[in-house]
C-alpha cells in the first residue's frame, strides 16, 4: 500500500469513528454537593438571583415570576424541588432559564440553582441510565448519568422537568 493509501484509509477511518460518536454539551450546576447538568442548548440565559414576586397558593419550591423582557417567567429552586436541604442565597446563587418546546407551544422557566459549573462535552456512548432505586426514590428527571473528571454527573431532562412543573398549572 502506498504512503497517500494509507493515509487516506486513515482519514477514513478517523472520518468513520468521528460520524459514530455523537457529542452533546451540557451546562453543569451544583446543588449542594451533588453535581446535575442539562443539555445547553436547553439553556436561554443564566441570571444572577433577584428577587421575585410571589404567587400565592403555589408549592413551597415555587419561589414565584420575574418579568424577562416582557414574558412572565416562573421560578423554581431546585434544592426544594428535589427535596434536597434548604440554603441560603448567596452572590453565586444563579437562575437558569430552559426552555422546551412542543409543537407552538415553548415553555420557559428559571430553576435557582447553587453556583454554575462549566460547559461540559459527552460523547453520547458515555451516558450511563439513570439507576432503578425503586418506587421510594423517584429518577423521574434524571435522563442519564456521567463520569467527567472523576465526578458524577446527573443529566437532567428538561422537558419531564418543564412539563411536569407545569402539569397542575392549567395557564401554562
Amino acid at each position: 500500500m502506498s504512503h497517500e493509501n494509507e493515509k487516506s484509509a486513515v482519514e477514513d477511518i478517523a472520518r468513520t469513528k468521528k460520524s459514530d460518536t455523537t457529542i452533546i454539551q451540557y451546562l453543569s450546576f451544583v446543588l449542594g454537593k451533588e453535581e446535575y447538568a442539562v443539555d445547553i442548548l436547553r439553556v436561554q440565559e443564566i441570571r444572577s438571583w433577584e428577587p421575585v414576586s410571589r404567587v400565592p397558593n403555589v408549592p413551597i419550591y415555587e419561589k414565584g415570576v420575574v418579568n424577562l423582557r416582557g414574558a412572565i417567567v416562573p421560578i423554581i429552586d431546585l434544592r426544594e424541588r428535589f427535596s434536597l436541604s434548604k440554603a441560603e442565597y448567596t452572590p453565586l446563587t444563579v437562575v437558569v432559564v430552559l426552555q422546551t418546546g412542543s409543537g407552538n407551544h415553548t415553555c420557559i422557566m428559571g430553576v435557582v440553582v447553587d453556583s454554575v459549573s462549566d460547559v461540559i462535552s459527552v460523547e453520547r456512548v458515555e451516558i450511563q441510565g439513570a439507576p432503578d432505586f425503586g418506587t421510594k426514590v423517584s429518577n423521574e428527571f434524571i435522563n442519564g448519568l456521567v463520569s467527567v473528571n472523576e465526578r458524577m454527573v446527573m443529566l437532567l431532562d428538561v422537558d419531564k422537568l418543564l412539563t411536569l412543573e407545569t402539569l397542575g398549572n392549567p395557564e401554562n
